[in-house]
């Protein structure tokens, strides 16, 4: 049985290999993001997440992913505009 030194040692391991992809593929992305695929296609379409076309393959470009959270949320964290009434 493996030490607790030695457990630890292959999890930091694991953590120093684990490289974030710069594209997935369209699976991949709506699970990423917890949406559905028609939901990430229309975002592609109004031009908020980014793709490339390899082939026959339709990678979503992960960067383009975190931006549109990132300005989703800042645009959640807005305080509301007093309408006047």
């Amino acid at each position: 049985m493996p030490s607790a030194s030695t457990t630890e040692h292959l999890r930091e391991q694991r953590e120093r290999t684990a490289i974030e992809p710069i594209a997935m593929r369209v699976p991949e992305a709506c699970h990423y993001l917890g949406i559905g695929r028609s939901t990430l296609y229309v975002l592609i379409a109004k031009g908020e997440v980014e793709i490339i076309k390899l082939g026959s393959a339709t990678l979503v470009l992960t960067a383009s992913l975190r931006k549109l959270v990132e300005s989703r949320r800042a645009r959640a964290n807005q305080p509301l505009e007093d309408d006047g009434r």
